[in-house]
């Protein structure tokens, strides 16, 4: 057995930095992709708003918003998600 001690980082499948795919469900509101875009910023500081997918749900009540990020660490991309899935507009995050 090795007391070797690995970081999340060593031990993820994802090469960092990478762009990565977040994808984002929430209610269809005025303000959504604003908020969403406003977060990715926070960890990401070069996200580039234009590259945001958006689609509507086939009632239209709920909006899928793909953000793809610079994902530079695992730790960014745990904090991430907890951000994004503690924001109360936000459904769901993949």
């Amino acid at each position: 057995m090795s007391n070797d001690k690995s970081t999340p980082d060593t031990d993820s499948l994802i090469s960092y930095p990478s762009s990565f795919p977040i994808k984002v469900m929430g209610l269809k509101v005025d303000g959504l992709v604003h908020a969403l875009t406003a977060i990715a910023v926070q960890f990401d500081p070069d996200f580039d708003a234009s590259t945001i997918e958006l689609r509507e749900s086939k009632g239209g009540k709920y909006l899928g918003v793909t953000l793809n990020i610079t994902a530079t660490s695992r730790t960014q991309l745990d904090d991430l998600y907890r951000t994004l899935s503690g924001h109360p507009m936000v459904k769901v995050v993949l």
